[in-house]
């Protein structure tokens, strides 16, 4: 029995009208396909730096550092770690091994909270261990493409072993940190954090950093940094202050 040829008609339009639907289906799936950003990825470097001298005195000093971070959505992830290692005439000068980890959670586009933990081992100072974990709250000041300017405050807690004595105390960890690229090649960084003993304003410590990365190519870049770590209360017959001058290779992945 033949369709009536309203009816073909009205089968024809339903065909028609699903094709075009799936065409129009397939065309969006593939648009935001496109559209839809890369997922984050972690951003790494690594440097080394060797000095060696020979003559009236023989010293070596070798240092190497490595850190990534990684930001998605309204969160901010840094690691590092670092290391130095020297003799002169051979007798050990630099004995110092370093590693952080930060977390930020962003409230709005410049505030946030945040979680930090640090760790150091430095046998010149006698230092066998220092580990520092703190929380709190910070502000971008500056932050766009080319530089950002941030602030950090917040409550922490020291667990040391320092001149054979082991402490543990309470301290307010006050930071800030300034990162610039003054050129397509060029990047410039410093920071400074203060952690006095809450109780005890005269036992303190101040770290700060201050350093220039150049680009040689897309991977490889040359890499000066000044480290300096101030402890008012040092241990026994060592000095308050520590200074480095690190000029080294560094590698991106």
């Amino acid at each position: 029995m033949r369709m009536p040829p309203h009816r073909r008609s009205i089968r024809n339009s339903l065909i028609l009208l699903s094709a075009l639907g799936s065409v129009i289906s397939m065309r969006a799936q593939n648009a935001t396909a496109v559209t839809e950003p890369p997922p984050p990825k972690w951003k790494s470097s690594a440097a080394a730096g060797l000095t060696l001298t020979r003559g009236n005195s023989e010293t070596v000093v070798l240092t190497a550092n490595i850190a990534t971070e990684k930001k998605w959505n309204k969160n901010e992830l840094a690691l590092g770690a670092d290391g130095s290692y020297g003799e002169q005439d051979d007798v050990k000068s630099i004995e110092t091994v370093h590693g952080f980890g930060q977390y930020n959670r962003l409230f709005t586009e410049r505030a946030f909270g945040l979680f930090r933990v640090d760790a150091l081992h430095d046998a010149i100072a006698n230092v066998e261990y220092r580990v520092t974990l703190s929380s709190g709250l910070g502000y971008y000041f500056i932050k766009n493409k080319t530089t950002f300017l941030r602030s950090e405050v917040g409550p922490g807690v020291v667990f040391e072993k320092q001149g054979g004595e082991t402490s543990t105390y309470m301290t307010l960890r006050v930071g800030e940190r300034f990162e610039h690229q003054l050129t397509k090649t060029a990047k410039l960084w410093q920071s400074v954090e203060i952690l006095p003993e809450v109780g005890d304003w005269e036992n303190y410590i101040v770290n700060a950093e201050i350093g220039v990365d150049v680009a040689i190519n897309s991977k490889w870049s040359l890499r000066t940094y000044v480290q300096d770590t101030y402890d008012n209360d040092p241990a026994p017959d060592r000095k308050h202050n520590d200074v480095k001058l690190v000029a080294g290779v560094g590698y991106k992945f």
